[in-house]
């Protein structure tokens, strides 16, 4: 039987988005935004495995920028368009697992204060404390070592927000209590879901004297997908299915056998030991999440490309490692490129880019079709309303 692995690099768009000018970084639209062209531009890295699924065509394809290549293909390349109204996480996995977003997300201004007194003050209850820090929009290491002190002090939560629909809660293992975090944000999702914010999500830190650091045990509290999407469809008809990194989070544990979670380090060998072991028929989906947390955000262009520059050396093993009839789709979720303006998401259509299928152009596709190609190759039955370009 046959086997397939799904793997997202978390933001690595590759521009060209037909509606990014109405997509915004502060006043800036999208327009023009390439996470992985301007990489290219900025920094040049050596990717090879990646460009011999055809990385580059598929920028040139997406956006129409140029770029030097020599790689010999070895793969099938594409350029996928998302239609869901966001940029944001849950809305590109949702769709490359065929199920796009149906309603607007709810997002918070970009003011100080950016929340309702009612939702903090139901922070606070639910937290047991008497009143929560923050209250804006922020990056979440610089809004941790800002109220850290405060936060130990008080023992208040910290809240804060970005451009994406969330509602993050901070607060020291130690001094507030990971299990205590984990249990506010749970029970503080439904009430935040209701509203259509798309994740709750818990993000514990250590440290002390202004030497803090977040810990790789975040949570996210995501909303339940409106239907049943490819994870569901394989997990119905008996096929084994892994999660690794973050997507158990994304799709609320629905549809999810086994998952591997840990930093991108840990999520590799995951799926190292998935490339190896995985049964046949089974379903593997990952997602590599630093890209975007720790560059993207942070518009550090050379961090994202040596991040690039060591997943394309650990793919060289993963591609030699395939067996006969396996498929590897390698793909994106939105962008969020270091060379633009502000600190969000950018807008931005994804590569596809396909090992185990033969060799060539596939051209413009749906995010959607992703979901109905690993349908068809695993043989489901439920392939969702994408078309498939095996």
């Amino acid at each position: 039987m046959s086997r397939a692995f799904l793997v997202v690099l978390d933001s690595a768009g590759i521009g060209g988005a037909p509606d990014a000018d109405q997509f915004f970084n502060g006043a800036l639209p999208d327009t023009g935004a390439n996470t992985l062209g301007h990489i290219y531009q900025a920094c040049a890295p050596a990717l090879p495995n990646m460009e011999s699924l055809g990385l580059k065509q598929a920028i040139t394809l997406a956006s129409g920028l140029a770029l030097p290549n020599t790689a010999e293909l070895a793969g099938r390349f594409a350029a996928a368009t998302e239609v869901s109204l966001g940029k944001d996480t849950p809305s590109g996995h949702w769709e490359l697992a065929g199920v796009p977003v149906p309603w607007a997300w709810h997002y918070f201004p970009d003011t100080t204060p950016a929340f309702p007194p009612d939702l903090l003050a139901l922070v606070a209850k639910l937290a047991g404390t008497e009143g929560t820090l923050g209250n804006s929009h922020a990056s979440g290491t610089e809004i941790i070592d800002s109220l850290a002190q405060e936060h130990i002090k008080t023992g208040w939560p910290i809240c804060y927000t970005s451009a994406d629909s969330v509602f993050q809660i901070a607060a020291h293992e130690d001094h507030f209590g990971l299990p205590r975090l984990l249990k506010l944000c749970e029970d503080l999702a439904p009430h935040l879901h209701a509203l259509k914010v798309g994740r709750v999500i818990a993000r514990p830190f250590i440290g002390a004297n202004g030497s803090f650091q977040r810990t790789k045990n975040r949570h996210d509290y995501a909303i339940a997908t409106p239907a049943p999407t490819l994870l569901d469809w394989a997990q119905a008809e008996g096929h084994h299915t892994h999660a690794i990194g973050k997507i158990s989070d994304i799709f609320s544990h629905r549809g999810i056998d086994t998952a591997t979670k840990g930093r991108d380090a840990e999520l590799m060998q995951g799926l190292h030991d998935r490339i190896n072991t995985a049964p046949d028929g089974s379903l593997t989906f990952a997602n590599f999440v630093e890209f975007d947390t720790e560059f993207g955000h942070r518009r550090d262009a050379e961090g994202y490309a040596a991040h690039l520059t060591w997943f394309d050396r650990e793919l060289r093993h993963i591609l030699a490692a395939l067996r006969q009839n396996d498929l590897l789709i390698l793909t994106a979720d939105h962008g969020n490129d270091p060379t633009w303006q502000g600190s969000d998401h950018t807008r931005e259509r994804v590569p596809v880019l396909v090992a185990g299928a033969g060799q060539g152009e596939i051209g413009h596709i749906q995010m959607i079709d992703v979901a109905a190609s690993i349908a068809a190759h695993l043989g489901l039955k439920e392939r969702g309303s994408g078309v498939s370009f095996l």
